[in-house]
């Protein structure tokens, strides 16, 4: 009997590892959270799509904006669902060009990122009868960014809700996505939809991936206990004297591929071994130096056998990164296109005076920003026709 369960156990873990490596790449997307030495939180996100480029812009929600979330059937038959009032203004990089947020922070500091769970994330049918708290995964971030102040707001907002399994034309499934959510008091929850049921983890670590779901990640974590910042001691084998071959010793069993569990452990390693930084704006470039090492290559997409993809213009299946002080209330983020770092400051935007959802995009030029640094040149001193060191977002009343 023992032989048999152990079989069945060892089938059992064969088929998970198996389908988490066969997942493709291009969902991978990382999330991390650092704070600085004066209490600024910076949670920031990789967002990796390899099948086309998402088209993402910059989307503004005024307070007071009616909502009404995306439902149909299998038809594509519209269905009613909830319909809410934003309480919030809310600042947000969407994709497809439509109201389909991937990262957003609010004015009051609430920041929710979308991330792929694929296989694991599951909802419930739609039923008429609920139709009034009924809403679709696509719509989840806006309605939580739009009605939401904190964690503690969210916890209670999710129990409002019931996630129904709604048709993203463009994918033709419901979307499998967990959201991580933060707010400025440091607090941080991860939610997932769990054979229809929310199922709302503590993250303490401000580290998330994708499949398969936060705690087995959480309970992964045990099998890397021995890693360590510290490089390993010399050890002497007989006569011989034998020493690291070079700095990163402690890291070694750090796993090094693109799969979910494994950029977990390497984010939980990076940010714990993180150097200390002094403030929000120092904090972000340690952000984007660690989730440099989560950016991932068009290759591995392009050598897919499916049809349907098309990366023709694209440079990179990491689109975007952002890096979102929500101490300070300020996204910033590069892209595919172009490297240079640019900000949005939410905390200065007067929400009393949008009063309709507006978008900008994300690269006004798509092409990297290039000084010319050559002695001699007339050309190094202007700045580049794609720079945009401060996006200020110009509002009309």
């Amino acid at each position: 009997m023992k032989n048999i369960k152990s079989i069945v156990l060892t089938l059992a873990l064969a088929f998970l590892f198996c389908f988490i490596n066969l997942m493709p790449v291009a969902y991978a997307c990382t999330g991390i959270t650092l704070t600085a030495e004066d209490g600024a939180i910076v949670y920031g996100r990789t967002i990796e799509w390899g099948a086309f480029d998402l088209e993402s812009r910059i989307l503004i929600l005024p307070r007071g904006h009616e909502f009404t979330t995306e439902l149909s059937d299998d038809e594509n038959v519209h269905l009613p669902g909830i319909e809410w009032t934003g309480k919030y203004g809310v600042v947000a990089i969407d994709a497809l060009n439509r109201l389909l947020v991937g990262d957003g922070m609010n004015e009051e500091g609430l920041a929710v990122g979308v991330f792929y769970l694929p296989g694991f994330a599951e909802y419930i049918d739609y039923d008429p009868t609920i139709a009034e708290k009924s809403i679709g995964p696509s719509d989840v971030a806006h309605y939580l960014l739009s009605t939401c102040a904190t964690v503690d707001d969210v916890r209670e907002a999710i129990n409002q809700i019931e996630v129904v399994n709604v048709i993203e034309p463009i994918i033709e499934m419901p979307p499998p996505f967990h959201w991580m959510v933060s707010d400025p008091s440091g607090e941080q929850i991860v939610i997932e939809w769990l054979q229809g049921k929310p199922k709302i983890f503590d993250a303490e670590l401000g580290v998330i991936t994708n499949s398969p779901t936060y705690d087995w990640h959480i309970t992964n974590l045990r099998n890397y206990v021995n890693i360590s910042p510290v490089a390993l001691p010399d050890r002497e084998l007989g006569s011989i004297d034998f020493s690291p071959l070079g700095v990163g010793s402690g890291m070694i069993g750090l796993p090094g591929d693109f799969t979910p569990p494994s950029r977990f452990i390497r984010a939980v390693a990076f940010t714990q071994t993180a150097r200390e930084t002094t403030d929000g704006l120092e904090t972000m470039y340690e952000v984007f130096r660690i989730l440099d090492n989560f950016n991932l290559p068009l290759i591995a997409s392009e050598e897919s056998d499916d049809k349907d993809i098309d990366t023709s213009g694209m440079r990179s299946s990491t689109l975007w990164t952002t890096a979102q002080d929500i101490t300070n209330k300020v996204i910033y983020y590069h892209t595919q296109n172009n490297r240079q770092v640019r900000k949005i400051d939410v905390g200065s935007l007067d929400f009393e005076t949008i009063n309709e959802m507006q978008t900008f995009p994300l690269d006004i030029v798509k092409e990297q920003n290039i000084e010319d640094r050559t002695p001699g040149k007339e050309s190094a001193s202007p700045q580049p026709k794609a720079m945009l060191l401060d996006f200020k977002l110009k509002i009309e009343n």
